[in-house]
């Protein structure tokens, strides 16, 4: 302990606040029309009905991935949570069009900070839902999650989940 506080070394965080990444209403991820979200077969999370276009990273940490087509990020935080932010439902058909990324794999990123922006009127026309699922991906690190009684959330302020890991 002395000696990583010397030398300056960091250490990990046990918890992790993770706020809304988007505006909207918060609704539970039992509630998204796709089994691979509500039955929880990439983990566990919460999901939000987006008011605006606007993606913001929910935590300080690190982008893991932006898929090709645009229509997710992952995030890895200092707590080493590793987390999906999958805009809409069956958007990879999309191929990219109504989406911006404003971030790349392993850029440093904060709160608040914008990630993606979407069309959300393009989302609703050409895919099954605008509905934004955000997932814990490695739930093993994850001692607890406590999910919000929030029903609104607003993009870069509202908690969505306390997170004590396994560190």
């Amino acid at each position: 302990m002395f000696f990583k506080k010397w030398f300056g070394k960091k250490e990990k965080p046990t918890h992790e606040d993770v706020v809304a990444p988007l505006t909207g209403i918060v609704k539970p991820l039992e509630e998204v029309p796709d089994p691979v979200f509500s039955e929880k077969m990439m983990g566990d999370g919460i999901a939000i009905e987006p008011a605006d276009g606007e993606v913001v990273s929910p935590v300080n940490g690190e982008v893991v991935q932006v898929f090709p087509t645009k229509h997710a990020v992952g995030l890895r935080s200092e707590a080493g949570v590793e987390l999906l932010i999958h805009v809409g439902l069956e958007t990879v058909s999309m191929n990219g069009e109504g989406f911006t990324a404003h971030v790349a794999a392993g850029d440093r990123v904060k709160v608040g900070q914008r990630l993606l922006t979407v069309d959300l009127d393009l989302v609703k026309q050409k895919a099954k839902s605008t509905i934004t699922p955000i997932i814990v991906t490695n739930g093993d690190v994850v001692a607890s999650l406590q999910k919000t009684s929030e029903t609104k959330a607003t993009k870069g302020e509202t908690a969505i989940f306390r997170i004590d890991t396994n560190a």
